[in-house]
């Protein structure tokens, strides 16, 4: 298996929120500590399958060094779901997870987001030349004039990280709400309308198409093109084109309360932060109410299970029977980007990639307060692997997730054939009940 070398080392191209400040200002660490190492015991649920076991002793010894207490795997080949695991490394009184439970996705929601972009020009519904400034009424706040090179970021260029904002230049826009609402003088929580007011007010870091800066706010502001051209919300439609067509039942975009969250794992996380969703100025866990899932929709809101990540992935990996994108369109997401890339790979529409012989190696990463996910792919082999938690203050590589399951596919000798599509999806013709 040809591992693309350098992924290890995409935790700040990728997304992942700055460990000192966030959106409500700074942070503080929390004083509940998790259980010790000799309080846990290790669960494995699922059906196992001793000829993929290396996939197991992989995220156990990966999990146990962490002490992360909530994962789950899921492994297809050819189209074929071969492996759906939960793994629990926690206190025995704990919840044990489930392979259905599901987690935050964080930025694996990108590859998603692009996807439905893709759909919408596939169809003629839009073009990946249109101007932002043609799709959406961006306004600065009074006073304030927007910066003239705004008209020359398009589709395209949002989906590239190619629209000029920098948040090592500035800020990053999903993850300043304190910033935000004292600039606008508006209360919590924000709504993706009071940032792009406020974004539009601020000038660009970079011309449009010169310099890739990973870009939050770019994919908010593609999931406020969906559904202005659409006509319905970007959830509804990413739900109706793309998930209901692969019998994805299970993901939805999440919430920021442990209340709203129901059927997911816990996130963990040693930080607190100030109440980002309401005005009580409250201490809360940094992952249920210090920063806001609601506006982080279309960047890395998704939550669903291992298994329904790597269905998604079967409308990439089996064009031809998904029929959501075609070979074509496909071929468009992967391409080279006008600037930006790396030692042998660049981001395409929505994924990281890397063309190899007969094809390419994809893959994205995913890390917000609680959260840590990976989804990959590479000749016919899609993994995806969701923890709930993420790196914050140890010495540990985190990103070598990757090579190491790999490794694992590497150590397979001979794949099962089984396919436990139908043990997690509704069967074909499946038709949901309306309530």
């Amino acid at each position: 298996m040809t591992t693309a070398l350098g992924r290890r080392d995409l935790l700040k191209a990728s997304g992942a929120a700055g460990a000192a400040v966030l959106a409500g200002g700074l942070l503080s660490t929390a004083t509940a500590a998790p259980a010790a190492a000799a309080e846990r015991t290790w669960r494995a649920t699922g059906v196992a399958n001793a000829a993929l076991a290396s996939f197991d002793n992989t995220m156990k010894s990966y999990m146990q060094a962490r002490n992360i207490t909530a994962g789950s795997l899921a492994v297809a080949r050819n189209g074929k779901l071969l492996y759906v695991r939960g793994y629990t490394w926690d206190d025995p009184a704990k919840p044990t997870t489930q392979p259905t439970d599901v987690f935050r996705l964080a930025s694996v929601s990108k590859p998603i987001t692009a996807t439905a972009v893709m759909r919408l020009v596939q169809t003629g519904r839009l073009s990946l030349t249109d101007r932002v400034t043609d799709l959406l009424t961006l306004r600065p706040p009074a006073g304030q004039t927007a910066d003239p090179r705004l008209k020359d970021v398009t589709v395209r260029r949002l989906l590239q990280h190619l629209g000029g904002w920098d948040r090592d230049v500035s800020f990053d826009p999903l993850w300043s709400d304190a910033r935000i609402a004292g600039g606008l003088g508006v209360g919590y929580p924000l709504s993706s309308r009071d940032i792009m007011r406020y974004v539009t007010g601020q000038p660009l870091d970079h011309a449009p198409g010169t310099t890739y800066a990973y870009c939050n706010y770019g994919y908010l502001l593609l999931g406020e093109i969906i559904a202005a051209v659409s006509g319905t919300s970007y959830e509804d439609y990413v739900t109706q084109e793309i998930l209901r067509p692969l019998r994805i039942t299970r993901m939805r975009l999440g919430a920021s309360l442990s209340q709203d969250t129901s059927g997911e794992v816990d996130y963990n996380s040693r930080y607190t932060g100030r109440s980002v969703i309401d005005d009580s100025g409250a201490t809360l866990p940094l992952p249920y109410g210090g920063f806001n899932m609601e506006t982080q929709f279309a960047n890395g809101g998704w939550v669903g299970s291992a298994a329904d990540v790597v269905r998604f992935c079967y409308l990439y990996d089996q064009p031809a029977s998904a029929q959501i994108l075609s070979s074509a369109s496909i071929k468009t997401v992967y391409a080279k980007p006008e600037a930006g890339g790396w030692n042998g790979y660049h981001y395409g529409l929505g994924w990281y990639v890397r063309p190899v012989s007969g094809g390419q190696n994809t893959w994205h990463t995913g890390s917000m307060p609680g959260t840590y996910t990976l989804l990959m792919t590479s000749g016919g082999l899609t993994i995806a692997a969701l923890f709930n938690q993420r790196k914050e203050g140890d010495n540990l590589n985190w990103g070598e997730i990757d090579p190491l399951l790999w490794d694992a596919a590497d150590a397979v000798d001979t794949w099962p054939t089984t396919d436990l599509t139908s043990r997690y999806f509704p069967p074909e013709g499946w038709v949901p009940v309306r309530p």
